[in-house]
């Protein structure tokens, strides 16, 4: 798949933006001729995440930016999938309980506390909509495990206590560009260009 010559990533959060220009232009290349944009410095919109799915809000988030300022979005939806917790928190990761990631964190490891099998993934659904033209799906996961306790400042979210496969850090203590070669993001956006 070519990318357009903007891409505007469809997010008011400035750390998921920071880590798709980063993903995007270490998978693409440097010499990548597409502009990318953070959405709110084009225009401010607040979407209701109101699907039953992944699939359904990254879609919901690409449609309405690129309807709004008419232009290439991406957009994506994740979520922390804990295995003995029925696939909790996952669609609700971001909102499971009111408050920071910190407040997030606790309702997690007190969710977890005395349990063994502590195996996680984290899931991202990319939407790219062009104006026009159908909208593009692609998924990435990168699986792992919750530490006991958070560990680490880098990152956002659940990053503190998720520890990817084959590796003794938690994302929150893995450097940015360590992170984003093997993130659930990149693997999305890797899928996503392996597209026609």
């Amino acid at each position: 798949m070519n990318l357009p010559e903007k891409l505007v990533i469809a997010t008011g959060n400035y750390n998921k933006y920071r880590e798709f220009e980063y993903i995007i232009k270490k998978i693409v290349g440097h010499d990548i001729k597409t502009k990318i944009i953070f959405a709110p410095e084009i225009s401010k919109l607040t979407i209701d995440e109101t699907g039953s799915t992944y699939a359904e809000n990254a879609i919901l988030k690409a449609e309405a930016w690129s309807k709004k300022i008419n232009l290439p979005c991406l957009a994506d939806d994740s979520g922390l999938e804990v295995e003995i917790l029925n696939g909790a928190p996952g669609l609700y990761s971001a909102r499971i309980v009111e408050g920071d990631d910190d407040k997030k964190i606790k309702w997690l490891l007190e969710n977890l506390n005395n349990k063994n099998n502590r195996n996680a993934k984290f899931v991202a659904v990319l939407a790219l909509k062009i104006p026009g033209e159908k909208i593009i799906l692609s998924e990435g996961t990168c699986k792992g495990k919750i530490n006991k306790y958070p560990a680490g400042n880098n990152g956002f979210g659940y990053d503190p206590v998720f520890i990817p496969e084959g590796f003794n850090l938690t994302f929150a203590q893995m450097d940015f560009k360590s992170k984003n070669l093997i993130s659930h993001r990149a693997e999305a956006f890797k899928n996503l260009i392996k597209l026609p």
